[in-house]
């Protein structure tokens, strides 16, 4: 583990504070367009009931899709570059993201959606000001499964000449320079527990705090 320790690691155009940024930026820009696909695709199934045959299909059916089989693929059709990285991490982030807003809209209480709309709310206005508010701890849940599968798996972005931290594994490997491959593996996993700590926070701060157990901001 002396190679972490090493300053000249923490330095440079290949120090760790730019792989770790890359890792990072490889994993919000994932869920953002993860997002605009799957929360409104999700939260219309889930609004109007219809279709969600469509969401079960579509995402046991993205799970299913070996993440690298769909990067080498890429590769071929479009060449080295961020594209077959994106396109294999937004695969792999849109089923939990759509599953876990699909669930949070049909977990919404029938009796809140009906007072919404015998007070004359709209469609609209029903989804947007009364179902996903109610949801959000079970979108939050979704976006923090699908958070953990792309830090994880971005590692394989160095596997196509890429960035991020699996920059430190395939490099460690290639040159049988294990303390390098462990290092960066270390950083893998310390990142993943960071960035799930932020989504428990996400989901604590979501719920109501009439309905949090006690000792965790909800009164007695």
């Amino acid at each position: 583990m002396g190679w972490l320790f090493d300053a000249e690691n923490w330095s440079g155009a290949t120090g760790i504070p730019v792989r770790l940024l890359e890792h990072l930026a490889y994993t919000w820009l994932t869920l953002l367009i993860a997002a605009v696909i799957a929360v409104p695709l999700g939260a219309y199934v889930g609004h109007t009931g219809r279709g969600g045959f469509l969401i079960v299909g579509l995402t046991n059916g993205l799970r299913a899709l070996p993440t690298m089989a769909v990067l080498i693929l890429v590769v071929l059709w479009a060449g080295i570059g961020d594209l077959p990285v994106y396109t294999a991490l937004v695969l792999l982030a849109i089923p939990p993201i759509m599953a876990g807003t699909y669930a949070g809209i049909r977990a919404v209480e029938p009796a809140t959606v009906d007072a919404a709309r015998g007070v004359g709310m709209r469609e609209r206005a029903v989804l947007l000001q009364v179902e996903l508010p109610n949801s959000l701890p079970l979108v939050f849940g979704g976006f923090r499964s699908a958070a953990l599968q792309v830090v994880a798996t971005a590692t394989i972005a160095a596997y196509v000449g890429a960035g991020g931290l699996g920059r430190y594994v395939f490099d460690g490997l290639a040159f049988q320079e294990y303390d390098q491959m462990l290092g960066g593996a270390v950083l893998v996993a310390v990142l993943a527990v960071l960035v799930d700590l932020v989504f428990v926070g996400l989901q604590r701060l979501t719920v109501s705090p009439g309905l949090r157990p006690v000792g965790t901001g909800g009164k007695s």
